[in-house]
């Protein structure tokens, strides 16, 4: 299945992303992608919750809530918009950062919230605390889409590896980890955490990311790492994009997962046990 990643430097301007994405879902598409995925918050990145409260939108107003579905049908396309910030009802005001997939009949397969908040102290000059603006999720998802089952994540959830065994054991062939990994943390730790997903579930793990500086109105500017990835089952890295926007597109062989998975049955392989302190 030809797949396609797509790495951008969204700004805290969602209507100049949303363009910019369309545009660039378009062109995989026209390339031949007949699976098409977008980073972690591609409608906004932005440091400052003034700015958000300004810009995101309850769901049934979010105009990439509107454009994807319609764009996926239009196109003819699965496609994962990794995930938006969206505002939600919740008492406490905080957002939602959610991941959807949509079919090539444009019908809305699927949602996951983020459920691991990234609450880090990276350096004594980057800290993140995630979880002060959004509200973290509750669910695991798995989606049927008609090619393969999906076991959908987002960015810091990648650090849990129980998460994407239950995943695998539910069904998934296929793990989403759309991101907007911080360059420290990313230069150290990215691409051994994919691969080791990866290998543990015997999963193909696609991985789109945010790059670059992000333009920001309000506050400080963030950056991101960059290195979107695709990793086989058996842990080889097909693709890496590098810290440049673009598409990066490859051939997704699902008997690939059949064949990890034949070699080294780990996921049925689990024992109970009990720890002695």
């Amino acid at each position: 299945m030809r797949t396609a990643l797509l790495q951008i430097t969204s700004s805290d301007d969602p209507e100049a992303n949303l363009s910019m994405v369309s545009d660039l879902i378009r062109r995989a598409a026209a390339e031949g992608a007949e699976f098409v995925l977008t980073p972690e918050v591609t409608n906004c990145v932005s440091a400052s919750r003034t700015r958000q409260e300004e810009v995101l939108r309850m769901p049934e107003e979010d105009p990439f809530l509107a454009a994807m579905p319609a764009l996926a049908r239009e196109l003819g396309i699965w496609l994962l918009l990794g995930s938006i910030g969206l505002k939600t009802n919740d008492p406490d005001g905080r957002f939602a950062n959610r991941s959807f997939l949509f079919s090539p009949e444009g019908a809305e397969v699927a949602w996951y919230d983020k459920i691991h908040m990234f609450d880090v102290q990276v350096s004594e000059t980057e800290t993140y605390r995630e979880s002060a603006g959004y509200r973290p999720g509750t669910r695991a998802v798995v989606a049927e889409a008609d090619f393969a089952p999906i076991g959908m994540s987002v960015c810091y959830d990648v650090r849990f590896p129980a998460l994407y065994r239950t995943l695998a054991q539910a069904g998934a062939r296929i793990l989403t980890v759309p991101a907007a990994f911080s360059p420290v943390t990313g230069a150290a730790h990215w691409e051994s955490l994919l691969r080791a997903r990866a290998i543990e579930t015997g999963c193909w793990v696609l991985a789109p990311a945010q790059c670059g500086t992000h333009a920001a109105t309000r506050g400080r500017a963030r950056s991101t790492h960059g290195h979107g990835m695709a990793v086989a089952p058996w842990g080889e890295v097909i693709v890496d994009q590098g810290t440049e926007p673009g598409i990066a597109s490859f051939d997704l062989d699902l008997g690939a997962v059949d064949t990890a998975r034949g070699k080294v049955p780990s996921l049925s392989h689990d024992r109970e046990f009990t720890l002695d302190r």
